[in-house]
């Protein structure tokens, strides 16, 4: 019998080196962390001219050190580290590493390694180790390559390891340095409410640039600060503060978690932090700080970073990293969303229990399973009740404004009618004139806006249709449809003899036409939208403007197996309005059933428009057979970027109610009516029938 081991080719070290971790800034990142693990209070990384080749990097702590012995069984065995245990270090910190490979990228920065190490109560004794990659590089085997460990007379006082990178492999460029003592800041959470007795010292120019940087800590400056938490039991919370403190909103699990109120979080107990700036010049009259210098902090901190056991694991909050998504969903609502670069934040959680996240061997995060999807969707939900909670203010704020406007105006020509009766008859009438003609002036630039208002409405209405129907024509040239199925249509009944078999090829065609028409009345539904004619002011036929409407969007109807049935009563009801503004409306209410349909696989698809009249105002209900209103209240539909469609705007439902205030109306909907689905209820005053 022949016994045999593995052996491992030199390939492997730089498998497990460069190839593992081609950044520099996170090789030397992984040698800080042992020292944290080492239970060091200060380490000090020292840069020596390293913008070439050949270059020296020194990592100083004054942790606990090792023997020859620790070396020999213990840090040279690559895959093999004592922080796998979850047993606290002597300080009661938990270890920062998991795999024992991360000081091999390091390592591997140099052509030559130096190690030197004094143990903790044996400050006699100081033991050396020296790796010269160039041996590994001639050698069959790893084996092959005898390290000697050192043991001499330790002149010297102090307690801790140096590691030395000689002869680097490559230059490091400023950005990168600078980027590296961005890490080291970050690296154990300096938010200001943690004091782990951990220090880094980077000895290099852009060290202390990005140093002075985050010593500022403008934390309190914030406009919100949202704290979100998982407990024990996996129940969700929040709440917002303002910049003094203040307590704003608060949120329970059923209101954080929305879609899955009766589902517990799957997810390590964490705390999330958020702070988020409002960077508009108004907002820092009445501070003691500045907008740029605000913007240059956020520039090199921002983002969400996340901490386990009080160490920073990266991607995370990295520029660039906007793992949550924050950007992409301010996209819906720019005005009350944090981004990436207008907020910083922490998320911290526990290294074990039930739903630990473990890091990836490459050291780019953790392991996405289900426990980090769980995470990341908590972490999402507390920022989208945030969102909804701003946008029922600034709502509320407009709402309020815009009905307070009228009335100051009121208030305002009471008191110029005041003015000029106190001047005399002769001087009255020169003032009462040219005030007539400034009134009509502003009346008409009143009418423009409005008209303008409308347009930007009746736009909005047309993307959102395009957008809901545009990937049925997306790579379709029509006209080359329609001309090759009337070429087929002549064609087969002259090829083809047999009347069975001309029915079986001109069923298809027969599809293909019809689908091409669908296709084709989306340009007209949407220029028939923009008209210009239809956004003038007009008595316009309540009947006559939902007929239009209801056949201009047969074709998609058609095409998604629905029906629309009108239900209108005796007369023909006007309103003093414009056309676009009653078709802006239907449109929209139309296009949501339509989705709605389409998201719930509803299986009779069906839409009634009923009319009624009473006492000069016009009753209409629109109700559908889809799934309802189900994942939103209904105060958070109208609002602008709340929307269950994932490929919907949000603006729809919008523009309708803003449309029908405008016409002096109001609407109400239920989430569930007689058909099954949503039911609106649209109240609009009339010229008469």
């Amino acid at each position: 019998m022949t016994t045999a081991t593995f052996r491992f080719s030199p390939a492997i070290l730089t498998r497990l080196g460069e190839e593992l971790n081609q950044s520099p800034d996170q090789s030397i990142l992984e040698l800080v962390k042992n020292s944290y693990d080492a239970n060091a209070n200060l380490c000090t990384i020292k840069i020596t001219n390293t913008t070439t080749i050949g270059g020296e990097i020194s990592i100083v702590d004054d942790g606990d050190g090792m023997d020859a012995n620790a070396i020999k069984n213990g840090w040279l065995i690559l895959g093999k580290s004592s922080k796998e245990s979850d047993v606290p270090t002597r300080l009661g910190r938990r270890p920062a590493g998991s795999k024992g490979l991360g000081r091999l990228a390091a390592l591997r920065m140099g052509k030559e390694v130096t190690l030197s190490a004094v143990q903790r109560g044996n400050s006699r004794r100081i033991h050396h180790l020296t790796i010269d990659w160039s041996k590994f590089d001639s050698a069959n085997v790893v084996e092959d390559v005898e390290l000697q460990i050192s043991t001499m007379k330790n002149v010297e006082l102090g307690q801790g390891v140096t590691i030395v990178l000689k002869d680097l492999r490559a230059a490091v460029r400023p950005d990168e340095v600078k980027r590296l003592a961005r890490s080291l800041l970050l690296l154990t959470d300096p938010f200001g409410d943690k004091a782990n007795g951990f220090q880094v010292n980077l000895i290099a120019p852009e060290f202390k640039e990005v140093e002075a940087l985050l010593s500022k800590k403008y934390f309190d400056q914030a406009d919100y600060h949202l704290y979100a938490k998982i407990d024990a039991n996996g129940s969700g919370s929040a709440r917002i503060l303002d910049w003094q403190g203040k307590v704003l909103a608060k949120a329970d699990h059923a209101e954080l978690r929305r879609k899955k109120q009766a589902e517990r979080y799957k997810a390590p107990q964490s705390v999330f932090d958020l702070w988020a700036f409002l960077l508009g010049g108004t907002e820092f009259s009445a501070r003691r700080v500045t907008k740029t210098e605000i913007t240059d902090w956020l520039t090199t901190f921002g983002g969400v970073h996340v901490y386990q056991d009080e160490i920073r694991v990266a991607p995370y909050g990295n520029q660039g990293n906007d793992w949550l998504e924050m950007n992409l969903a301010r996209v819906k609502s720019p005005e009350e969303r944090p981004g990436t670069h207008n907020s910083i934040g922490r998320i911290t959680v526990p290294g074990s229990g039930k739903y630990s996240l473990k890091q990836k061997t490459d050291r780019t995060g953790f392991i996405e399973n289900d426990t980090f999807g769980e995470l990341k969707e908590f972490a999402q939900d507390a920022l989208n009740w945030m969102a909804r909670w701003r946008l029922e203010k600034a709502e509320l704020r407009r709402r309020n404004e815009k009905e307070a406007a009228p009335k100051a105006a009121v208030i305002q020509k009471d008191k110029v009618d005041a003015a000029i009766a106190l001047a005399e008859p002769k001087v009255r009438k020169i003032i009462e004139s040219a005030f007539s003609g400034y009134q009509k002036t502003r009346d008409k630039e009143t009418d423009a806006l409005k008209k303008e208002i409308q347009l930007y409405r009746t736009l909005s209405t047309a993307g959102i249709t395009a957008a809901t129907f545009s990937h049925e024509a997306h790579g379709n040239p029509l006209k080359t449809i329609d001309l090759s199925v009337t070429a087929l249509s002549q064609r087969i009944p002259k090829i083809v003899k047999v009347k069975t078999d001309q029915a079986k090829l001109l069923a298809p065609v027969e599809s293909i036409k019809s689908a091409s028409s669908s296709l084709a009345t989306l340009g007209t539904a949407t220029l028939s939208l923009v008209r210009a004619s239809k956004r003038r002011m007009a008595r316009v036929s309540i009947h006559e403007t939902i007929d239009h409407i209801t056949k201009l969007m047969e074709p998609f109807m058609l095409g998604r197996d629905s029906k629309i049935e009108h239900h209108l009563c005796k007369g023909d009801p006007y309103l003093r309005t414009s056309e676009a503004a009653i078709e802006s409306v239907f449109a929209n209410l139309i296009n949501n059933s339509l989705a709605a349909f389409e998201r719930a696989a509803t299986a009779n698809r069906f839409i009634t428009i009923t009319t009624s009249v009473k006492d000069e105002v016009i009753e209409i209900v629109f109700a559908d057979t889809g799934p309802g209103i189900a994942d939103l209240k209904l105060s958070e539909i109208w609002l602008p970027g709340a929307t269950t469609n994932p490929d919907g705007t949000g603006l729809g439902l919008t523009i309708v109610r803003d449309t029908v205030k405008d016409m002096g109306g109001k609407i109400d909907a239920v989430s569930n009516g007689p058909l099954g689905g949503a039911e609106f209820t649209i109240l609009l005053p009339i010229l008469g029938s």
